[in-house]
């Protein structure tokens, strides 16, 4: 097939969604398909100059108010000639909003079959950064998209949930895959130990994006915890601030490839604080690395952390019930070392190759629904 993925980040971007673009892209070419993507241009001092193996359409952008790190496709003829050029047998929206929502427009016109992959809770996003438009008009937006999609693929059971709740339809389960190999106990690194917590304190980690609605304000109880010491591994907008809020936490800023994944192995408990994850995919590459996760009982992390066999789950937004859990785990190694062993047992069969199968049957269905719909005789 010919599959032409609209995304709304791509690398150099580091998060969810580009991540899970990449992977999906490699595995279509893999699979003998031929993808194309479709994704915003990014700022000029940060120009990608990694070459991908599938052809990179460059959208102009522009970056997002309140957060600069972070630039929005700008829709105008280049992404519907692109589109259409490549004459793909379907549209893969990625995390649709701007970008996707002006390809899902093109693709209906033209009776493209469409998945749409919602990653992103644009609603919360719109509450943590106060945007004018509001969540009320996020999800009516949400809504148009993803319905005029001829599915929608969730990544975990809450997400799958919202969706149904603000009418969003014909909603599939669709999660993510992890590299088992890249991320695993054996990488554990005692050097790296040493120098993080370099009088054996039990090592308290959080990987991910440093922006209001990560929450990563609440690991300052758990870093005023005796014994532990807490490093942060991200950049963001909040980088500055949290720097000066947490001043006992080291920030390792943007870990990558081999270092992240020794990073990963290296902690005794893995943390994550946002109460907005549609999936958490940091959640798993700490279990596929054998490490225990204490996350909020609130979005992926649901489907990710099996409390009292993998992890804990904890109210979202309390930071001291965060730093409680931290601490049970700190005074038991016993137990973190069941929680880790559980963990990595529990993800070490979603390889993305699995996932990727799983996508390509979505890809198969709609285009199976769409030439079935078109084919009927008219009313």
């Amino acid at each position: 097939m010919r599959i032409a993925i609209v995304t709304e980040s791509f690398p150099p971007d580091v998060n969810g969604v580009a991540h899970s673009v990449v992977r999906s892209a490699e595995h279509l070419l893999r699979r003998g398909h031929e993808p194309l993507v479709i994704a915003p241009a990014p700022a000029a001092r940060h120009r990608d100059t990694s070459r991908q193996p599938y052809p990179v359409i460059r959208i102009p952008s522009v970056p997002l108010p309140r957060y600069q790190g972070f630039r929005l496709g700008v829709p105008g003829g280049r992404l519907p000639e692109a589109l259409l050029a490549h004459r793909p047998d379907v549209v893969h929206l990625a995390s649709p909003f701007v970008l996707g929502a002006r390809a899902a427009a093109v693709a209906a016109r033209h009776g493209l079959p469409t998945v749409a992959v919602y990653q992103t809770d644009v609603a919360a996003y719109a509450r943590a950064y106060r945007v004018s438009w509001g969540e009320a008009a996020a999800w009516r937006r949400l809504r148009a998209i993803h319905n005029s999609a001829h599915r929608t693929l969730a990544p975990s059971t809450r997400a799958a949930a919202d969706l149904s709740a603000n009418g969003v339809e014909r909603v599939w389960l669709w999660r993510r895959g992890v590299d088992a190999e890249r991320f695993a106990p054996a990488h554990r690194c005692p050097s790296l130990r040493r120098t993080l917590a370099p009088a054996g304190e039990t090592l308290v980690g959080y990987v991910g994006r440093l922006a209001p609605e990560k929450q990563v304000d609440l690991l300052a109880a758990t870093a005023g915890l005796p014994g532990v010491r807490v490093v942060v591994a991200g950049d963001g907008p909040a980088r500055g601030q949290l720097e000066r809020a947490l001043p006992k936490v080291t920030f390792l800023g943007v870990q990558h490839g081999a270092a992240l994944a020794r990073l990963y192995a290296s902690l005794d408990v893995f943390v994550h604080t946002g109460p907005h994850e549609t999936f958490g995919q940091t959640l798993q590459e700490a279990a596929a690395s054998g490490v225990p996760v204490v996350a909020p009982a609130s979005g992926g992390p649901v489907d990710l952390v099996r409390t009292g066999e993998t992890g804990l789950l904890v109210p979202p937004g309390d930071a001291e019930a965060l730093a409680d859990a931290v601490a049970a785990l700190a005074a038991d190694p016993a137990r973190r070392a069941a929680y880790g062993a559980a963990g990595r047992a529990m993800v070490e069969g979603r390889s993305w190759t699995a996932v990727g199968d799983e996508l390509i049957a979505h890809y198969r269905a709609v285009q199976a629904a769409a030439g079935s719909a078109r084919a009927l005789p008219a009313a």
